[in-house]
């Protein structure tokens, strides 16, 4: 492998890094505990192995999970947003029963309902998100 060839190797591994740490760093303010995160990314395995994402491990290079992390961080955006006074609020908004979810908890609709759950939150919250997928065109 060329040096130019293992600089773009390492420095997509650290891009990586930074994503994972970040989304970890997302999910601890969100107060999530493992299983929930796990469910949240589509990411098989044990709970208390998930732990290694925090600190040296890079999630898998994947394009389906880098959308969900996608959506993750465009609904954390959304909830500061929203709540740009109390940055508590986002946490307890993702647990609380809304009529908007049928009665469910915005978290519970996004693990339960996969990719789909977090595109129909992230529609709830960012109204340019949901004009995107509306397939409306400016005129």
């Amino acid at each position: 492998m060329s040096e130019t060839q293992q600089a773009t190797v390492d420095q997509s591994m650290s891009d990586r890094l930074a994503i994972t740490r970040g989304t970890m760093n997302l999910f601890e303010s969100w107060g999530l505990h493992a299983d929930e995160m796990m469910a949240l990314l589509d990411m098989e395995g044990k709970a208390r192995h998930f732990s290694q994402y925090r600190y040296s491990k890079p999630f898998p290079d994947e394009p389906g999970l880098m959308r969900r992390i996608e959506y993750l961080v465009r609904i954390d955006e959304a909830l500061r947003t929203t709540y740009p006074t109390n940055p508590t609020m986002g946490k307890r908004w993702l647990r609380q029963r809304n009529h908007k979810f049928n009665k469910h908890s915005p978290l519970s609709m996004m693990m339960g309902d996969g990719e789909r759950g977090l595109i129909y939150v992230l529609s709830r919250l960012d109204c340019t998100f949901a004009w995107d997928q509306s397939g409306s065109k400016p005129s």
